[in-house]
């Protein structure tokens, strides 16, 4: 009999570990250090999480009129609009979702690399331990979504004790780095923030495997949007007052070094980054199998495996995409590319939505 999972582990779960991944820990210091004022890096913050939650109440209105199975978003639309809209924006999101996976473990990469005693953060080195995670996230993911979801509780517990963690540390040990770019603009800051808000979608994705996705999508996806607004803007403020704008542009690992005890903000990074990655690989194969099953894309993806009809073959391309994006080994360039993608998807699924 397939397992199925509830609002909270199934959707609130997964979305906020999503959320609350690699550009928390990574790349909002970067914003604000960037930002000329308080204000810049709040607005950035507001309008991104503006978009997600339009996206989030238009999938929310679609999941509670419509009969819900295998394939997210994108099932929710084709069912609603037709296929060829449905398959368009299906198609982005998988995209989209598959390089995120590369945008959370090069974060994990650039995290690790100074742990085990490097000096400088190649490349090729993000490359190599990348690709390294990526082969871990997916045997995870091959042999059980289960499983996948119940590490997940695990990590959440990681990620709270990190930010206490941030919350009681100081700058006495933070470091200037190296790692500064030339005067990036708002709209650069915006776009290495914006895939910080498009984790939701990891919930809305697991559709299949809910017990209720009538009611677990709208609670789930609507209450993981707000609580990481709350813990941005919290965090944002906090760092902005704490840490020194120079120290914020040049180190990545800032928060790392400013926490109270650094091993547990090292283990909410590596929780957080694991596990949104882990998201994505659980999320887009399902979108792609759905997809497969229209006759949108090859049916050779539609095949599932096991119990719980395991979507094997899509998870096979996903890991191809996921790794073309590691080789980028860039994570400022992955994450622009990354909201590129998630923001056409969620101007199709809004104005969709309002045209339905």
């Amino acid at each position: 009999m397939q397992k199925k999972f509830g609002t909270f582990s199934g959707v609130l779960t997964p979305s906020l570990l999503t959320i609350l991944g690699v550009i928390m820990y990574m790349r909002l210091g970067t914003v604000v250090g960037y930002s000329n004022q308080i204000f810049e890096f709040i607005l950035i913050i507001v309008f991104a999480h503006l978009i997600s939650i339009t996206t989030g109440l238009s999938v929310s209105s679609i999941s509670t009129d419509k009969k819900i199975e295998k394939g997210g978003i994108y099932y929710m639309l084709t069912r609603s609009l037709g296929l060829p809209i449905g398959g368009a924006i299906g198609l982005t999101i998988f995209v989209a979702t598959a390089l995120s996976i590369s945008l959370y473990l090069i974060g994990f990469a650039e995290s690790l690399i100074p742990v085990l005693g490097f000096d400088v953060i190649s490349i090729n080195g993000l490359r190599i331990f990348g690709t390294i995670a990526l082969l871990l996230v997916l045997t995870i993911a091959y042999i059980s979504t289960s499983f996948a979801l119940k590490i997940q509780y695990v990590i959440l517990g990681l990620i709270v004790l990190s930010l206490f963690s941030i919350f009681l540390g100081n700058s006495d040990n933070v470091s200037i780095g190296t790692d500064k770019l030339d005067n990036p603009s708002f709209s650069v800051l915006f776009g290495i923030f914006f895939p910080a808000v498009t984790g939701f979608t990891a919930g809305v994705a697991m559709s299949g495997d809910l017990k209720r996705p009538r009611l677990s999508i709208p609670w789930g996806t609507l209450l993981s949007i707000f609580i990481g607004f709350v813990v941005y803007i919290t965090l944002s403020i906090f760092i902005y007052y704490n840490i020194d704008s120079s120290i914020l542009q040049s180190n990545n690992n800032a928060l790392i070094e400013f926490g109270a005890i650094p091993l547990l903000v090292i283990g909410g990074v590596w929780g957080a980054t694991l596990s949104s990655a882990l998201g994505g690989i659980l999320g887009g194969p399902r979108i792609l199998q759905a997809m497969s099953l229209d006759r949108i894309t090859p049916k050779v993806f539609s095949k599932g495996y096991g119990v719980n009809n395991e979507p094997r073959n899509a998870l096979f391309l996903t890991f191809f995409i996921a790794e073309f994006g590691i080789l980028i080994g860039e994570l400022n360039v992955i994450a622009e590319l990354v909201a590129m993608f998630y923001m056409a998807a969620y101007l199709f699924i809004n104005v969709s939505c309002f045209l339905e």
